[in-house]
């Protein structure tokens, strides 16, 4: 009886120190162990368990007493293919970019929801975003669609009325567009399955997620695995 007891005292202490941190201490939430998140108080992290995963989690951040803390989460869909460095990643690949980015805006088919206060662009009959590598416009929002983009290589975006019923630019590939690299990444409404390279996540969670982002406190959004080359602390 005694060795049963001693046995059973020691698996509680291994099961204590595996989520324990160096000398016992809590692992930091995930903000603390970035190596960057944008110098804002208001964070999304992305995480994928490998580059090879379509699934993984969204979980949105805010400091709260000089502390990050969890303000929600929802399961994450990814690229068909996965996912794919960012500085390096190319267009046409179905792969989520790694990275850390800049929000821009939102936009949506939908109305925004209640309490939003992040610039919000309405979807019309005319809005597209243009992916074609040959046009001025690669990778911006066009609305009408000019002749120099053409419309097999832009999306018509009131045609994916699930996906952007509402949804957040990510700043992968905008600010100076490299050709090739990729075009309309986002974060939006899950659809039926794995996206072409953007994230996704449950209707009620993206509407939550917009209703919480305050662009004065400019968050940023994360993408990575858990770990190697691409581990989301590596950005």
């Amino acid at each position: 009886m005694r060795r049963s007891l001693v046995t059973a005292a020691a698996l509680l202490a291994l099961a204590g120190s595996l989520g324990a941190g160096p000398g016992g201490a809590d692992v930091p939430p995930l903000p603390d162990r970035l190596a960057d998140t944008g110098g804002g108080s208001q964070l999304i992290t992305a995480e994928a368990p490998d580059t090879g995963s379509t699934t993984g989690t969204v979980t949105w951040w805010e400091r709260r007493g000089g502390r990050w803390a969890e303000a929600g989460s929802a399961p994450a869909r990814f690229g068909a293919n996965g996912l794919a460095e960012g500085a390096t990643r190319e267009q046409g690949t179905s792969t989520t970019p790694t990275g850390l980015y800049d929000l821009p805006y939102a936009f949506g088919i939908e109305d925004a929801p209640a309490g939003t206060t992040y610039p919000y662009r309405e979807v019309t009959e005319d809005s597209w975003w243009c992916q074609d590598n040959a046009s001025r416009a690669y990778n911006r929002w066009v609305e009408p669609r000019p002749a120099h983009c053409r419309a097999a290589e832009a999306e018509h975006l009131v045609s994916y009325g699930t996906q952007y019923a509402r949804a957040l630019v990510i700043d992968f590939n905008y600010d100076r567009p490299v050709r090739g690299r990729g075009a309309g990444i986002f974060l939006h409404v899950n659809g039926r399955g794995a996206t072409a390279g953007c994230v996704s996540v449950p209707a009620d969670a993206m509407a939550e997620i917009l209703a919480w982002a305050d662009p004065a406190r400019e968050p940023h959004i994360a993408v990575g695995t858990s770990s190697g080359p691409t581990a989301i602390t590596r950005y």
